[in-house]
């Protein structure tokens, strides 16, 4: 829909990985997502791994439950989304379930080894550098990492949760040859003539 956009695609088929930083409502996470799920679909990986922060805007006390109804809250923009572009709103939990989507924060990576994936970084503003750090020695063989964020929708308040680390690596991935960087503008929004006004 603007020409941001259009590089994405550009970049995703020219480039091992990408990174798409910038204005809130450009629809990051929602070509992120699409790409993954079409390498999936045509079968050039088999499964997505979608992380992020487990960050909140506001403290909202201990929440009960399992690690997995915990963290259920973080997973409603990709099961939107899915169910955007499949049509279905269980689709998300068809694919976990048949483990092609796997979600995780960044509170429980390490050690692991993540091959043959399309991996989504989203809310990268969310992550101190430690925590991108840890995710970026996580992708092995076969793999591809999609990074995404808004630097200035950061909800860390540099006392409890540190200090955003989105600064520091969009650094890093600007001097990675694999990597290829789109950044959005206001100008890219295309949530609603809302949302551009308001930014």
């Amino acid at each position: 829909l603007t020409p941001a956009q259009e590089d994405v695609f550009h970049s995703w088929y020219n480039n091992e990985h990408i990174c798409l930083h910038g204005s809130a409502g450009t629809g990051k996470t929602f070509l992120g997502l699409y790409l993954a799920l079409n390498e999936v679909l045509q079968m050039n990986q088999n499964k997505i791994i979608i992380v992020r922060s487990a960050v909140t805007t506001r403290e909202v006390g201990f929440l009960p439950g399992t690690l997995e109804e915990k963290t259920a809250q973080y997973e409603v923009p990709y099961q939107d989304i899915v169910a955007d572009l499949v049509g279905k709103y269980s689709s998300y939990a068809d694919m976990k379930e048949a483990h092609i989507i796997e979600f995780m924060t960044t509170s429980f990576i390490r050690g692991l080894t993540w091959d043959n994936a399309v991996i989504l970084v989203d809310e990268g503003e969310n992550m101190t550098f430690h925590e991108i750090n840890s995710i970026m020695t996580r992708w092995g063989k076969n793999s591809r990492i999609i990074f995404a964020g808004d630097i200035l929708q950061t909800d860390l308040d540099g006392r409890k949760h540190g200090v955003s680390g989105m600064a520091d690596a969009l650094k890093v991935l600007d001097n990675m040859d694999d990597f290829a960087c789109v950044e959005f503008t206001k100008d890219d929004i295309v949530r609603s003539d809302f949302v551009r006004d308001w930014i």
